[in-house]
């Protein structure tokens, strides 16, 4: 059996979300000590090549910049017990196995606009060396400069079998950039994650959601009205999965009353009424719903099983 360690690189980008130890005291603008060196913070902006400086975030919500070089990955640091500090840390580059890629968000909507972020989502499936290590594999690779999100494999499906909104998304959305064969069979699956619980999982966010946004409103004078679009868009995909058994992504019928919420053409309790009333409709879609109580998780299993195998 070939060793995972056998094809390790040294990727140039670090991805937003890794955890890492500074080796050099982080300053504020005036030069005052803000975080000595051996300080763990968590990477929230990649820089979009090795020349330009990463943003780190410290666990008291401080953030500063650092190069490359002045960082090191918190599992590097804690396997070599502290000593790597004059060396680029090794990082693998698990992008390379990414088994499923599509477009999600406002393009594969429908809402989009000349300005609008192509987002990217799927899946990756490690090699079984690099999953069986000591030091695991990250359950999400995040690039927000290319507006991408990856979900280990074991990952993609807890959520999925929870209702993940976003994750279900990507099983239905129109749009698949790259699929392997066993993504292939993951969307063929696609019916065994949806049950009763999309009920729970999208009314209880929404509804959530809406209580944050009117207290915006009360407080503040305003809402993100793209946030309001989406939420409202939810509760249709909702009704949707309960009825009919699919998870709809695309919302031709609703786009331009959808598109004139996200203008801020709409008044806030016309919103809210129509809001309330999709509430009332994802509630019967619930009663009267042939989807089951629980997912099949049985054959999600199996599929997980046959999936790490064929890493071995």
């Amino acid at each position: 059996m070939t060793s995972a360690n056998d094809s390790l690189s040294l990727p140039p980008i670090l991805p937003a979300g890794t955890k890492v130890v500074a080796r050099v005291d982080a300053r504020g603008p005036h030069g005052q000590l803000l975080h000595p060196a051996g300080s763990v913070g968590v990477i929230v902006t990649a820089p979009v090549d090795p020349d330009h400086v990463y943003r780190v975030r410290f666990t008291d919500g401080q953030e500063c910049s650092f190069k490359r070089g002045d960082l090191v990955v918190l599992k590097r640091y804690q396997r070599e017990g502290g000593a790597s500090t004059d060396l680029p840390a090794a990082e693998y580059d698990y992008t390379k196995h990414v088994i499923l890629r599509c477009v999600v968000g406002s393009r594969a909507y429908g809402l989009d606009h000349d300005a609008s972020d192509t987002d990217y989502r799927g899946v990756y499936l490690p090699p079984a060396d690099l999953h069986w290590s000591l030091w695991g594999v990250p359950e999400q690779l995040e690039n927000d400069a290319t507006q991408e999100t990856y979900w280990e494999f074991q990952k993609f499906l807890v959520l999925a079998l929870k209702a993940n909104p976003n994750v279900l998304e990507c099983l239905y959305t129109p749009l698949v950039e790259h699929a392997t064969p066993l993504a292939r069979e993951l969307l063929d699956m696609r019916q065994a994650f949806l049950s009763k619980l999309v009920y729970q999982t999208y009314n209880g966010y929404v509804m959530s959601q809406f209580k944050k946004l009117a207290g915006d409103l009360r407080n503040k004078g305003e809402v993100k009205w793209k946030h309001v679009m989406h939420l409202t868009r939810l509760l249709i995909s909702g009704i949707t999965a309960l009825r009919d058994g699919v998870v709809p992504v695309r919302v031709e019928a609703h786009r331009d009353r959808l598109l004139a919420i996200r203008n801020g053409e709409v008044a806030w309790p016309d919103v809210d009424a129509w809001r309330l009333h999709l509430h009332d409709e994802l509630d019967a879609a619930f009663a009267g719903t042939g989807l089951p109580d629980r997912p099949d998780y049985a054959r999600v299993n199996d599929f997980l099983l046959r999936a790490r195998r064929s890493m071995v």
